[in-house]
C-alpha cells in the first residue's frame, strides 16, 4: 500500500512576512489536472458553441408557458377583490352600487376574534359598506328609547342597518338574531378601508368613547379589551391607531429628503470606488481602523448609558415585557436593550481584532488584489453602471410576479359559507346558497338557529379554482429562476469582462475593446441553458426553504417538539445547500465566462481549481468580502449618522428644513436600508472583480512560472507579496 500523500498544487506557506508557493511535481487524483501552459491562450475563448441546449429550450417554453399562465389569471381575476373589501353579500365597497359607500362596517365586530376568522378570513358577522364610521357610543336599546323622543336618533342609527329594514320598533331579540342591525356602535375610525374602534389613551388607560366597560343591546357585559382582541384578528397588528397612516404620512413629508439620502449614498460609493484605484491599501487600512474605534466608541457609549439607567426605576424591566412600540424611545430607556448593544459591538471587536492580528499578511495580499480589482474596474467603467440594468431584469420580474400574485388570488366566484353562533352547528363553514339559504331549513334547525349564509371568499369548484394553489407555487418558483437568471446573467457578463483584462498581456493595449458587451453577447448567445440550469438549482433549493417557512408557520401552535426539531434542523441544512450552491455557480459562472464549457463541467472545473487552492480560498477570499463588507457598512453608518442628525434637529444650521414627523425612524430606517442597498450594488461589481481575478490569479500560478518563457500576468506588487520575481 502506496504511503503517497497528496499536496494540493500551489500549497502556499508563510515565510519572513511573505508568501511563498510550492508547486508540487504531480497532481494527485483527486482534484483533477491542474492547468498547463498555453501559450495561445489570450483570455476569455472566442470560438464556443452553446451549452446546455435542452435546459435552454425548457427555459424558453417555461417563460412562454409563464406568460399564457399571467394572461389566464388577467381573464380570470379581479384586483378589486383585493384592493377593495367586500360586504356579506359579495359587493365591493366604494366601487358599482356601492360606489358612495367605500368603508366597509362590522354589525358585531366582537366576533371578529373568533378562530373563524383565521380559517375563512372572515369575520362571522354580517358586514355592511357604508358612507362613514360611526361617531358615537350607542345600543340598539338605548336608540329605541330615544326614538320615542325623536325620530333623529332613528335616522342616524339606521344607515349602519341593512338596506330596506326601516322597523325601530321590532323587538331587540329579533333584531339581532336576524342581524337587521348592529347590536351597538362605537366611535370608530376608517382603517384600511375598514371602520375599526377609535381607540384614546387617558391617563395610561384604554378606552373607547371615554369608557373601560360597557353593555350591548342585550344587557351583556364588555370591555375595551374584548374590542381590542377583536380588532387584532382583522389587522393582525398590534396598535391599529392610524400606524399605517402615519407610517405613509411620514414618507409623504420626507420623500424628498430621503432620496436626498439616497443620493450622497451614491455619489459617496461611487467616489469610494474611484478612491480605491489610487489609494486601496490607504483607504482600505483606514475604513478598518475607523470600524474598530466607532465599534469602541459604541463600547464605550453604551457603557455610560447602562450606568446611568442603573439607578433608574423600572429600568430593569424584559424587553419581552414590553412588547412591540412604536416609539423606539421606550426601548433606550431599558437595561436589556443597552446590554444587548454592548455585548454585540463587543463580539464584533473582537472579532476584527483577532483576524487584523492573525491574518495580516493574507490581508495585504486582499488589499493587493482589491486594488487590481479598482484598476480593471477603471479600464472597465462601463461596469459599474451594468447593475443598473439587472435592477431593470429584477424590478421587471418582481411587477410581473405581483401582479400575476393578484389576480390569481382574486380569480373565481364568490364562494359563500354558513357562518353560525352555535358552536355545536353540524352545518357551520359549510358552502351555502344565499338566494336559497332561508328556504332550505337549515336556519331553523335546533342547532343552528341565528345562522346566516355570508359570502366567505372568492374561489370556486372548476379545475382552474382547484388547482390554483399550485399555480401559485409556480408563479412563485418560475419567479425566482427569473431572478436567479438575471443575477447569473450579470455574474457572467462581469467576469468575461475582468477575465479579459486579467489575461491581456499589455494592459490596456490588449484588453478587447467593448468587453462588457462582448461578454454580454457570448453569455446569451452560448450559455442562456448554462446560466439557467444554475439559475434553476438554486431557485429549488431556495423553494424549498419557503415552504419549510410556510410550515413552521403552520405548526407554531403544535405542541409536537420533535416536528419542530426536525424542522429546524432542515431549515439549517438548506440554508447551507443555498449558500455552498451560491458559492459554486458564481465560480462556476466565472468558469463558463472564461471557456464557454457547460454549468457541470464549469462547476467542477471551478470546484476542483479552489480545492487546488483551499489555503487561499478559506482565508484569501473571505477576508476581500469582509473588507468589501466594511466599506458598505461604512458608507451605509456614515449616512444613517448624517439622517439620524438631521431628522431628530441636530444640526442646528438646517433644523428648520426638517420635516414633521410622527416617527423619525421611517425615514432614517429608509435612507440607512437604501444606502446599503446603493452600496451593495457597487460592491457587487466589485466583488465579482475580485472573485474574478482571483480564480485568474489561481490559474496564472499553475500555467506559469514566471520565466521569460511562461511570464506571470499578475501584478508586480502581486508577485512581490508572493514572493515570485520576474526571471
Amino acid at each position: 500500500m502506496s504511503s503517497h500523500r497528496y499536496v494540493p498544487q500551489n500549497a502556499s506557506a508563510v515565510t519572513n512576512g511573505e508568501i511563498t508557493t510550492h508547486h508540487a511535481p504531480s497532481s494527485g487524483p483527486y482534484y483533477g489536472e491542474p492547468r498547463t501552459f498555453d501559450p495561445s491562450f489570450r483570455g476569455p475563448i472566442r470560438k464556443r458553441s452553446c451549452t446546455d441546449v435542452f435546459c435552454c429550450l425548457i427555459f424558453i417554453l417555461v417563460i412562454f408557458a409563464y406568460i399564457a399562465l399571467g394572461i389566464v389569471a388577467w381573464l380570470h381575476g379581479d384586483p378589486r377583490k383585493v384592493l377593495h373589501p367586500t360586504d356579506s353579500y359579495g359587493q365591493f365597497c366604494g366601487q358599482t352600487i356601492n360606489a358612495k359607500k367605500p368603508i366597509l362596517f362590522y354589525f358585531n365586530i366582537l366576533k371578529c376574534a373568533n378562530p373563524a376568522v383565521l380559517i375563512n378570513l372572515q369575520c362571522p358577522t354580517t358586514q355592511m359598506c357604508v358612507t362613514k364610521c360611526p361617531d358615537r357610543f350607542s345600543t340598539y336599546s338605548d336608540m329605541q328609547l330615544q326614538h320615542k323622543l325623536s325620530r333623529s336618533y332613528w335616522d342616524y342609527y339606521k344607515q349602519f342597518c341593512k338596506p330596506g329594514f326601516n322597523n325601530p320598533n321590532k323587538p331587540v331579540s329579533q333584531v339581532l338574531r336576524d342581524e337587521d342591525c348592529p347590536s351597538m356602535i362605537v366611535p370608530s375610525k376608517p382603517f384600511l378601508q375598514r371602520c375599526l374602534p377609535d381607540f384614546i389613551t387617558l391617563n395610561g388607560t384604554l378606552t373607547v368613547a371615554n369608557r373601560t366597560r360597557f353593555k350591548d343591546a342585550l344587557d351583556t357585559a364588555r370591555s375595551v379589551t374584548e374590542l381590542r382582541d377583536a380588532t387584532k384578528g382583522i389587522t393582525g397588528l398590534v396598535d391599529t391607531k392610524d400606524l399605517g397612516m402615519k407610517i405613509v404620512e411620514d414618507y409623504a413629508n420626507s420623500w424628498t429628503w430621503i432620496l436626498i439620502g439616497l443620493l450622497i449614498a451614491l455619489v459617496v460609493s461611487l467616489v469610494f470606488i474611484l478612491l480605491l484605484r489610487f489609494t486601496a491599501g490607504l483607504l482600505l487600512w483606514i475604513t478598518i481602523i475607523t470600524v474598530v474605534l466607532l465599534l469602541a466608541y459604541g463600547m464605550w457609549y453604551c457603557s455610560m448609558e447602562l450606568s446611568q439607567l442603573k439607578m433608574r426605576e423600572g429600568s430593569d424591566v424584559a424587553i419581552i415585557e414590553v412588547g412591540m412600540q412604536t416609539d423606539l424611545q421606550v426601548y433606550l430607556q431599558l437595561r436589556q436593550t443597552w446590554i444587548i448593544f454592548l455585548v454585540s459591538l463587543g463580539v464584533t471587536e473582537v472579532s476584527i481584532v483577532l483576524m487584523l492580528l492573525f491574518l495580516r499578511t493574507r490581508i495585504r495580499v486582499a488589499v493587493t488584489l482589491l486594488r487590481e480589482a479598482s484598476i480593471a474596474i477603471s479600464y472597465i467603467m462601463s461596469s459599474l453602471f451594468y447593475p443598473v440594468f439587472t435592477f431593470f431584469l429584477l424590478a421587471v420580474c418582481l411587477s410581473y410576479w405581483a401582479v400575476t400574485a393578484v389576480f390569481l388570488a382574486s380569480s373565481g366566484e364568490a364562494v359563500y359559507k354558513v357562518m353560525s353562533p352555535e358552536p355545536n352547528c353540524s352545518y357551520a363553514n359549510r358552502t351555502c346558497d344565499p338566494e336559497t339559504f332561508n328556504s332550505s331549513g337549515i336556519r331553523n334547525k335546533a342547532l343552528c338557529s341565528g345562522s346566516q349564509c355570508m359570502f366567505a371568499f372568492y374561489g370556486g369548484e372548476t379545475p382552474y379554482h382547484r388547482y390554483l394553489f399550485v399555480l401559485q407555487l409556480s408563479n412563485l418558483l418560475v419567479f425566482l429562476w427569473l431572478v436567479n437568471f438575471s443575477l447569473a446573467l450579470e455574474q457572467c457578463t462581469l467576469a468575461g469582462a475582468f477575465a479579459s483584462y486579467y489575461w491581456a498581456r499589455r494592459k490596456p493595449q490588449d484588453i478587447p475593446p467593448c468587453p462588457l458587451f462582448s461578454s454580454f453577447s457570448r453569455a446569451i448567445r452560448y450559455h442562456t441553458g448554462s446560466l439557467a440550469f444554475g439559475a434553476l438549482v438554486l431557485s429549488l433549493v431556495q423553494m424549498v426553504r419557503i415552504v419549510l417557512e410556510y410550515l413552521e408557520q403552520k405548526l407554531r401552535g403544535c405542541d409536537n417538539a420533535g416536528a419542530r426539531f426536525i424542522l429546524c434542523c432542515l431549515k439549517g441544512c438548506f440554508w447551507c445547500l443555498e449558500q455552498f450552491i451560491r458559492y459554486l455557480n458564481r465560480n462556476a459562472y466565472i468558469m463558463v465566462a472564461i471557456y464557454g464549457k457547460n454549468f457541470c463541467t464549469s462547476a467542477r472545473e471551478a470546484f476542483f481549481l479552489l480545492m487546488r487552492n483551499v489555503v487561499r480560498v478559506a482565508v484569501l477570499d473571505r477576508v476581500t468580502d469582509f473588507l468589501l463588507f466594511l466599506g458598505k457598512i461604512l458608507i451605509a453608518g456614515g449616512v444613517g449618522v448624517l439622517a439620524y442628525l438631521f431628522f431628530t434637529k441636530k444640526i442646528p444650521a438646517i433644523q428648520d428644513e426638517v420635516p414633521t414627523l410622527n416617527y423619525y425612524w421611517v425615514p432614517l430606517l429608509s435612507v440607512v436600508i437604501g444606502s446599503y442597498l446603493i452600496a451593495h450594488g457597487f460592491f457587487s461589481v466589485y466583488t465579482m472583480c475580485v472573485d474574478t481575478l482571483f480564480l485568474c490569479f489561481c490559474e496564472d500560478l499553475e500555467r506559469n512560472d514566471g520565466s521569460a518563457e511562461k511570464p506571470f500576468l499578475m501584478s508586480p506588487e502581486l508577485r512581490r507579496i508572493l514572493g515570485k520575481p520576474s526571471h
